[in-house]
């Protein structure tokens, strides 16, 4: 069960209001990102996500650190209400279940690969590929948010909307994506620090 909640950790719907970007609009938005993950070496933030089930009356909230190295390491841990560590690692997922360890390779199986890349940018913020989604551009309060619509129909089984709130400096500030069913996790990220030291020894599992 945690391990089908992490990987839909971002599943989420928008219910605020918000204005459609005009075209101008939109390419500044994907300059200001693209330049922002390009520069963007390591992150170390935490988080609180919100997992949404309908028939749950209340959100599952579970909080921890992320932790993001370039190329393609990633560290999830979450903190509360257990203790769970997730680590992408050479097209590896390494899994610690309070102690109890496995391992999944990500290299041969298409959908985890697809799924670690879209881990690896949504953290960054470069989702821009055309190819791949149908995006769409909003203004939100005082922020930005982007939504991608999977083009691939394996992928739409899964995931029907993926969402990035970004804000004035093209940080990500929050992630979600929808399910089919409508359900829904929200990640929002707090405390966030860009290109810090983070040694590698971090990534060990």
């Amino acid at each position: 069960m945690r391990n089908f909640v992490f990987i839909v950790f971002f599943i989420s719907v928008a219910v605020q209001a918000q204005t459609k970007m005009s075209a101008p609009e939109a390419e500044a938005l994907k300059t200001l990102v693209k330049q922002q993950a390009l520069t963007t070496k390591t992150i170390s933030s935490n988080f609180t996500q919100y997992k949404h089930l309908d028939f749950l009356s209340n959100d599952i909230v579970s909080k921890g650190k992320l932790a993001f190295k370039t190329p393609d390491l990633v560290k999830w841990v979450y903190t509360e209400p257990y203790n769970y560590a997730v680590i992408f690692k050479n097209e590896t997922l390494f899994i610690n279940d309070e102690g109890k360890k496995n391992q999944v390779d990500i290299g041969s199986n298409k959908l985890f690969k697809e799924l670690n890349g879209l881990i690896i940018n949504s953290i960054k913020g470069d989702m821009f590929d055309d190819d791949a989604f149908e995006i769409t551009y909003y203004k939100k309060d005082k922020n930005s948010q982007v939504h991608f619509s999977p083009k691939d129909k394996k992928s739409t089984k899964y995931i029907s909307d993926f969402q990035i709130t970004f804000n004035k400096k093209g940080d990500v500030l929050e992630v979600k994506m929808i399910e089919p069913s409508g359900d829904f996790t929200k990640i929002i990220f707090t405390n966030k620090e860009i290109n810090i030291p983070l040694a590698d020894a971090i990534f060990i599992n």
